[in-house]
This record gives structure tokens, C-alpha cells and sequence, in this order.
């Protein structure tokens, strides 16, 4: 066998992804009315799309499902040789079959097509064969074909399973257009990842109540400010009175600077130091809005308020523990 160089590895590897990216650029052509309408039976589906394939197919079928049931399209993948050995029960008559398979005559598959059509559950198949028993058994077929495999021997299943995967990706990202899916409507099948925080989590899910705050009258003096601040470290006293609206913020800023005008500190009061009108924000306010004001005004926290009544704080420490940055 001849020894190959490592510039010979490269030139493969790079033909591969030319075979794949121009198996999926091919597929641009199979997107029409009849795509059109596999989309619109999948959007009105009152149950759910159920997934299946075998082999490589069910692997590509899987990511499909995954990719419909969190951008808005209730799915689920069922193994088809497990399917007919009990979990066709897991199909009802208001769901709806989409089929994956490459020469469209899976035998796993096949065998399960007269109880789908008995059932009358409609039936979508992606293959690469139109003239296949699964294809002509479909009410809708999309045709997913590649001139060849990116696998040298044109074997091992590669630029067709590429091409089944976005093809997938296609119907997945048209769903979500026709539902009118938005980014908050994604944090809700998210809520566990970054982005499910940073769209969904709130500033009064997080923040410090005003039980824990150093809240205090304005005519506090400055020892006593002091003292609040330290027995309950948020590293901010608040000036309140009696129906707790927002007088004022005394931070450590504050301080420095009230220490720097040379006046007696003995005689300072909570009024005399404090910043009058602090920068605030909503309850109801994204903790993400919290992480943007506290970035563009180089401060570290902010007072809660509604209609001027101090509700609790929120310290980019409290968006620190909970990941939102």
C-alpha cells in the first residue's frame, strides 16, 4: 500500500465536506409547495410528530425530533424495531409519522406501515428513493437524495445523513416561523442553559428582600450607616422612611467621598452623604437588564423599586449565583 502524505489526508478531508456541502446545497431544490404543505400538516398536528429510522437514519431522526420538540413542535423518536413490539402504542390517531430512511426499504419500517395506515395516522417519509415502498406508502414524501456518499467507498452512510439533518433543520426552522416562536417562547423548553436564565429569569427571582436590606431614615448618622451596612453586607444602605419609598443609596463610594470634603464624619448623617437620586430598576425587569445597567454605570447594585417603594435589592453577586453572567 502505498504511504500517503499528510497533504493527502487534508486534500480528503476537505472533498468531504465539498460532497456534503453540495449534497445539502442540491436539497434547495425539493423546497416547494409540497414542503409547504408537510410544513402546514406538521403546524396544525393536534398531537405530536413521532419521529422514526433505523440505524444511521435513527440517529439522524432522533436530532430531528429533539430539534422540533424545542423550537415549538411537540416530538418524541420511537425505535422502529421496538415499535412493533409494543410502542406503536405510544401513537394515537391525532399524531402524525414523519419516516427516515435512505433506500426508503428499511425492513423495520416497512413492517409497521400497514398499522400506521390501518390507524389512518398520516405519514411523512424523508428518503432518497420517490419510487421506494416507504416513499409510495407516504401522503407526503420529501425526497432527500445525493449523487453519493462522501465515504470513498460510497458506503458508510456520511453525505446522505448530512442532507437528511438539514433537511430536518429546514422543516424544524419553518415550524418555528409559521408558530411565530420567539426567543422567550425557546427559554421555556430551555430552562436549564444560560440562555433560559438570561430570557426568563427575573430581578425579583433573584433579589435580596427588603427584609435583608440596611434600610434606614435619612437622618441616621453616618456611625449608624455604617453600622447597618456591616450587619447586613450587600454593601449598601438605603435611606427609606416610614412607607418605605426611596430617599437615597449610601455606598462605599459614598463614603470615600464624603471623607475627602474634610468635614467632621461625627457629625455627617445619612442625608449629608448619600446619593439622592441612585439608579433603580423593576421587579418585573429581566435580571439580564439588571447585568446591563450595572455594566454601562460601573455600579454593583441597584435598589428595586415600584411606583418609589423600595421592594429589595439586587447585587451582581445574586446575578453571579445564578448564572446569568
Amino acid at each position: 500500500m502505498k504511504e500517503r502524505t499528510a497533504e493527502s489526508y487534508i486534500a480528503s478531508a476537505k472533498e468531504v465536506l465539498k460532497i456534503e456541502a453540495d449534497a445539502v446545497l442540491a436539497l434547495q431544490s425539493e423546497i416547494d409547495t409540497n414542503f409547504v404543505k408537510i410544513c402546514e400538516l406538521l403546524r396544525d398536528c393536534r398531537g405530536r410528530v413521532v419521529v422514526t429510522g433505523m440505524g444511521k437514519s435513527g440517529h439522524v431522526g432522533s436530532k430531528i425530533a429533539a430539534t422540533l420538540a424545542s423550537t415549538g413542535t411537540p416530538a418524541f423518536f420511537v425505535h422502529p424495531a421496538e415499535a412493533s413490539h409494543g410502542d406503536l402504542g405510544m401513537l394515537t390517531e391525532i399524531d402524525v409519522v414523519l419516516a427516515l430512511s435512505n433506500s426508503g426499504e428499511t425492513d423495520e419500517i416497512i413492517s409497521i406501515l400497514p398499522i400506521i395506515a390501518r390507524r389512518q395516522i398520516p405519514l411523512i417519509s424523508m428518503t432518497g428513493n420517490a419510487n421506494s415502498t416507504l416513499a409510495r406508502a407516504s401522503n407526503f414524501h420529501l425526497l432527500v437524495k445525493v449523487e453519493r456518499e462522501a465515504c470513498p467507498l460510497n458506503l458508510a452512510p456520511t453525505a446522505s445523513t448530512t442532507a437528511a439533518l438539514a433537511m430536518g433543520d429546514a422543516v424544524a426552522v419553518t415550524l418555528l416561523e409559521m408558530r411565530g416562536f420567539t426567543s422567550e417562547d425557546f427559554a421555556f423548553s430551555h430552562p436549564g442553559g444560560k440562555l433560559g436564565r438570561r430570557l426568563l429569569l427575573r430581578v425579583q427571582d433573584i433579589m435580596a428582600p427588603f427584609e435583608e436590606l440596611a434600610a434606614i431614615p435619612e437622618t441616621s448618622s453616618l456611625t449608624d450607616t455604617l453600622l447597618a451596612m456591616t450587619q447586613k453586607p450587600l454593601g449598601v444602605s438605603v435611606a427609606v422612611d416610614d412607607a418605605h419609598h426611596l430617599l437615597g443609596v449610601f455606598t462605599e463610594g459614598d463614603l470615600r467621598r464624603s471623607l475627602m470634603t474634610g468635614k467632621d464624619v461625627h457629625e455627617l448623617t445619612m442625608a449629608d452623604c448619600m446619593t439622592r437620586t441612585p439608579f433603580t430598576i423593576s421587579p418585573e425587569a429581566l435580571a439580564v437588564d439588571a447585568v446591563h445597567l450595572m455594566e454601562t454605570k460601573r455600579i454593583t447594585a441597584l435598589p428595586v423599586v415600584e411606583n418609589n417603594v423600595v421592594l429589595g435589592l439586587i447585587h451582581m453577586h445574586h446575578l453571579l449565583q445564578a448564572r446569568v453572567i
